[in-house]
């Protein structure tokens, strides 16, 4: 199958995913698609290790990327960034009161003393351009074939070296005005994600959304995004003007996807109702699975959230916290679980293997199309 991406990149299948998980980067990869790692909460230590062992995994120049998020605005006008412990120091004592009492209410220990003998290097949410820049010179020194703006136009010089590399630059955008702005900004293609999808999304539906921005940006390739998990989907995507759709929920219900037992338990038992956007996690709306996490954020006493990427070092440890333990018998932190997820998590019935998932939606893709073809025959 050939589309207006196949002129920027070399895949046989439409099908672009995105994933904190390098198994589900290198299995769709190597199933035909274009497997993206995303990488905003990797070390560069971590992102070397892990582009390292996607090439190990994939046929030598085959096509993946890597996603991290660039927002145009943060939480300070210092250049270069503000400190991590700079950052920590204006989270406000109410906020981490709150916390702290959640925690409590559900009985969730606190994690384990940090010792000399037990170190812990955690990245955390990375946004601001000191922590970008290392990221981004580890993938421009490994054999990426596109970068991804997750959150925000790229900045120029970013278009520009990437450009330099023969690298394809792409942006996520929630509106028109958002595509249209990444366009200006020298991106190659744009993908334009509806509401139902999980993590950082906006309100307009990907049926809606989706043509709009096709029109909007042409000649420039559209990625439509945001419910969608199966080959209809896929072939709905293709007919509102996309040249490809780009998955990342589906992944999680993957045996080679990062989700826990206890999340995945959560998946399967959920409903596309079971989801909503919400602030508490990043300072940004983000679409989750439903938990009383949310329900005690949406609660009329709770504290204001803070702006990225404040609130989600508020909570980072709170989340290790019932992560930790969810897995335990008698332990309510499943209560609190809220995995990024979209609305397709009501399409996960069973845990399946990457390549069976890419293999389903081309098969169901081509019936699809093959109905539509008997459909205008028919005429």
């Amino acid at each position: 199958m050939r589309t207006a991406m196949n002129d920027l990149l070399d895949f046989d299948v439409p099908i672009f995913s995105f994933s904190h998980c390098r198994d589900v980067t290198a299995a769709v990869t190597n199933a035909g698609g274009v497997g993206v790692q995303g990488a905003v909460a990797h070390t560069p230590e971590e992102l070397e290790v892990d582009l390292t062992w996607i090439e190990s995994e994939v046929a030598g120049g085959a096509t993946y990327g890597v996603d991290l998020l660039m927002p145009a605005k943060f939480s300070t006008s210092k250049q270069g960034g503000l400190t991590k412990e700079e950052f920590f120091a204006q989270i406000p004592a109410e906020h981490r009161a709150f916390m702290d009492d959640l925690l409590a209410k559900y009985d969730i220990p606190p994690l384990p003393e940090v010792t000399k003998d037990r170190k812990q290097k955690r990245a955390g949410l990375q946004v601001d351009p000191k922590s970008m820049s290392p990221l981004l010179d580890v993938a421009f020194a490994h054999q990426v074939k596109l970068i991804v703006s997750a959150l925000g136009s790229p900045p120029p010089e970013l278009v520009q070296r990437a450009h330099g590399a023969g690298i394809v630059v792409g942006a996520q955008a929630g509106t028109v005005e958002h595509a249209m702005r990444h366009r200006e900004a020298g991106v190659d293609f744009v993908i334009a994600q509806g509401t139902e999808a999980g993590g950082h999304t906006g309100e307009i539906s990907t049926m809606v959304l989706t043509p709009q921005v096709v029109d909007a940006v042409a000649p420039l390739p559209v990625l439509a995004a945001g419910g969608i998990a199966n080959g209809r989907q896929v072939a709905a995507s293709i007919a509102l003007g996309a040249a490809g759709v780009w998955c990342g929920s589906i992944w999680l219900g993957t045996e080679e996807g990062e989700s826990t037992p206890a999340e995945r338990e959560k998946f399967l038992a959920a409903t596309s109702a079971d989801t909503s956007r919400t602030r508490s996690f990043t300072g940004k709306p983000c679409r989750v699975l439903k938990s009383a996490w949310t329900d005690a954020w949406e609660h009329d006493g709770a504290p204001k959230t803070l702006p990225m990427p404040l609130q989600s070092m508020l909570v980072d440890r709170s989340r290790r916290r019932v992560q930790r333990v969810a897995h335990k018998q008698g332990s309510r932190a499943p209560e609190l679980l809220s995995p990024f997820i979209g609305q397709v998590v009501g399409q996960i019935q069973a845990i399946k293997p990457t390549r069976r998932v890419i293999a389903e939606m081309i098969e169901e893709m081509a019936e699809a199309i093959e109905r539509i073809d008997q459909v205008i025959a028919a005429e």
